[in-house]
């Protein structure tokens, strides 16, 4: 199948939803206990962050495999985050309203993820 139809990844809803999630994720974290800057701060934000950038990259690329490669690291991404959240509610980091807030969309994220890589199939 062909690549949704778009002039750029910005245009893409998978894109903006992952960059929406950052700011949040980058959002939540400040408010984290300062001895976690080193640990799950930056490694939450590092996952964050390689949501819309995977599909960035993939977009960019030529064939249409390779953007699924990068699509199923984007998921990857999407599962570490999620697993991250659920450590820092157990450890009280954040409230369980936010957590419910972030999984939904991060949720969503990957089921637009999943789809996108079935389009993708050569």
């Amino acid at each position: 199948m062909d690549r949704p139809k778009a002039n750029g990844f910005r245009d893409l809803d998978v894109w903006q939803l992952g960059m929406s999630i950052v700011t949040d994720v980058y959002e939540i974290t400040r408010k984290f206990p300062k001895e976690e800057m080193y640990g799950m701060v930056s490694q939450m934000r590092r996952a964050a962050v390689s949501i819309p950038s995977n599909v960035a990259e993939g977009f960019n690329r030529y064939h249409n495999r390779e953007y699924r490669q990068f699509i199923h690291v984007a998921l990857g991404s999407c599962g570490e985050l999620e697993t991250q959240f659920e450590v820092a509610t157990n450890l009280g980091f954040i409230k369980q309203e936010q957590r419910e807030s972030l999984l939904e969309n991060i949720g969503h994220e990957s089921r637009m993820l999943r789809n996108l890589a079935k389009k993708l199939v050569s």
